[in-house]
């Protein structure tokens, strides 16, 4: 998976970062620890997780 950078993430709609959360999450969840997608993954959560708390309700 390509690094979400807090930068795109912004650029997106609340829905498409639920999805994009959704997909970052399961990839994760399925590749080997330690590995560089999955790293990209774990830490494309943290700033998709990051962009959606700084939005209001």
């Amino acid at each position: 998976m390509k690094l979400v950078s807090r930068f795109q993430a912004a650029a997106l709609s609340t829905a498409e970062l639920h999805g994009l959360l959704r997909k970052a999450f399961n990839l994760a969840a399925s590749l080997p620890p330690h590995s560089r997608e999955r790293d990209n993954a774990l830490a494309s959560i943290k700033t998709i997780h990051a962009e959606l708390s700084s939005r209001s309700p």
